[in-house]
């Protein structure tokens, strides 16, 4: 059997190709696997609930309007940020994330921890228009938001797919989920998202 050597693989492109297709597989079964079973990614923390109906429609307008392009949700655990804005984010805040909102860009400002930082009516007037509360910002602003109301019969399929995914939702909770969109705004849902965001482990630590 003829050796292969380094030469021979540098000159043969296919069989680099096949060599580096196969290192990185092995190399990402290895760091991702053991995630499934680790309880520190697949077990909620202490406080952490599914969220509402509101909330949950509130998410689906976040990612919609593609907040998520500028506002990463992953506080590092750095000590000039945890002292900023509190405990560093854990897996468990997220199991019932599909799909979580985990990144790195930061365009704009991390709201892994916005929660309860700021009152409804400081989140509203920012939606409708930024630079009323923060002079320097370059988002853009979204008064439709405010305007649009939410349709209450949508939710339901949402939440039961939710369910699917493994979101414990109980039946009368998926029932009373239209009720709560009755006359609610998307502005109403978005706020509702944002102020839950880091709650949990917030309250915890």
């Amino acid at each position: 059997m003829k050796k292969i050597t380094h030469e021979m693989i540098e000159k043969n492109i296919g069989l680099m190709l096949v060599l580096s297709i196969l290192v990185v597989s092995v190399g990402g079964l290895v760091e991702i696997v053991p995630l499934f079973f680790q309880k520190s990614t697949t077990k909620p923390v202490e406080g952490v609930k599914p969220y509402t109906a509101l909330q949950l429609a509130g998410r689906d307008i976040y990612l919609r309007e593609g907040c998520y392009n500028c506002h990463s949700q992953m506080i590092r655990p750095f000590r000039a940020e945890t002292e900023r804005y509190g405990h560093y984010s854990v897996a468990g805040e997220s199991v019932y994330d599909h799909p979580f909102q985990w990144g790195s860009k930061r365009t704009g400002p991390d709201l892994a921890r916005v929660g309860g930082r700021y009152s409804d009516d400081w989140h509203r007037i920012h939606l409708n228009n930024p630079r009323d509360v923060v002079p320097e910002s370059n988002m853009p602003a979204y008064p439709w938001l405010a305007k649009s109301k939410m349709e209450p019969a949508d939710i339901a399929p949402k939440m039961r797919a939710m369910k699917r995914l493994g979101v414990p939702y109980s039946e009368e909770e998926i029932a009373k989920g239209p009720e709560e969109l009755k006359d609610k705004t998307e502005q109403d849902a978005l706020v509702a998202y944002l102020q839950m965001l880091g709650t949990a482990i917030k309250n915890k630590y």
